[in-house]
């Protein structure tokens, strides 16, 4: 199979022979190929073998407004994937050429961000956990309900558009939460893991007072008994040579004596 599935070309696959659908899957794919952006909800790509299935998944995401890469086999399925590095994989378990959780385990691997919604007739608990083990966000076990499925695919793009517009600005500072990203000016600034988690803490408190034991917490998942004196001191200074423009007087990350840290932004 391994088309961009579409509800007008289904149609046209019914009523065509072998080779017009070969051409007609050319065409479609240059197309596709030419389009620098599409007007649609998210990009899905959906890996499901049997064929009434797939059609009706399809069918109605699209209606939804979905842009939606369908096919039946694994194999087409790493192409589609490394073609339009979709949003979301919808994956059935039972496939004709391999196994879909190590599937499931490859492409979290590669593909940290993307959503895996599994389709399988494999409900029990132990199917559930192996799922989830092998790295999917959820489940839809079948038999299954088109509107059910069109509703959790909704809330997560719904979700993931809330978070791609989780942006602060202060001063000269723009800092992206969800694209873990941020920039003093038209310069882009990096951090290590801590550091970002400090970040966070941070913008996400802004004009409040944290004490130490409220940053250990947050950053190391501990309280202070184990931690150096002056470990938060360290962290901090290293944050602020990142995000101000002068370290020595911080304009963002300031010090309340006796108190803890606060983020000001005006």
């Amino acid at each position: 199979m391994g088309r961009a599935a579409r509800p007008e070309r289904d149609i046209f696959l019914i009523s065509k022979g072998e080779n017009d659908i070969i051409s007609y899957r050319t065409e479609f794919r240059e197309y596709i190929g030419k389009r620098s952006v599409w007007s649609v909800e998210g990009v899905i790509l959906l890996l499901e073998d049997e064929e009434s299935v797939n059609r009706g998944v399809c069918f109605t995401l699209e209606r939804a407004g979905y842009q939606v890469y369908a096919c039946g086999s694994i194999r087409e399925a790493k192409q589609l994937l490394e073609m339009y590095q979709p949003q979301m994989l919808i994956c059935d378990l039972t496939l004709p050429d391999g196994n879909g959780l190590e599937f499931i385990r490859e492409v979290r691997k590669a593909q940290s961000d993307i959503y895996i919604l599994c389709l399988t007739a494999l409900d029990s608990e132990t199917d559930y956990v192996m799922g989830y083990g092998a790295g999917a966000d959820d489940y839809v076990a079948k038999p299954f309900s088109l509107s059910v499925l069109t509703l959790k695919v909704q809330a997560y793009f719904e979700r993931n558009q809330r978070a791609e517009n989780s942006e602060i600005s202060f001063g000269k500072l723009r800092v992206n939460m969800r694209r873990m990203r941020a920039w003093r000016e038209s310069e882009e600034l990096f951090f290590t893991k801590t550091e970002w988690r400090l970040l966070m803490l941070f913008v996400q408190n802004p004009n409040q007072i944290l004490s130490k034991n409220q940053i250990l917490e947050f950053v190391f998942d501990t309280d202070g008994d184990f931690v150096e004196e002056n470990t938060i001191a360290v962290m901090i200074r290293r944050l602020r040579e990142k995000i101000e423009e002068d370290p020595a007087k911080p304009q963002y990350i300031r010090n309340v004596r006796g108190m803890g840290y606060v983020l000001h932004v005006l």
